[in-house]
């Protein structure tokens, strides 16, 4: 493994923590070889697109499964 290539966790968890659209500690974020799922609440179904689409841009995520939950808290 080299630096410039890091495991497909850290890369998932770098893009959520660094989208000015989410807050990562609200999201529980799962991968099995590709396969992602995204659970927790976010505050709207714009920040729950945009869960999705953050992942989406990642090399080797191969399908998201979104089970994010809109709360109006």
């Amino acid at each position: 493994m080299s630096l410039s290539n890091p495991p497909l966790s850290i890369q998932i968890n770098a893009a959520v923590i660094h989208s000015p659209h989410l807050n990562f500690s609200r999201l529980h974020i799962q991968n099995d070889a590709g396969r992602v799922i995204i659970r927790g609440s976010v505050q709207s179904f714009f920040e729950k697109q945009m869960a999705q689409e953050t992942l989406r841009k990642i090399d080797g995520v191969e399908s998201i499964e979104n089970q994010l939950e809109v709360t109006w808290s």
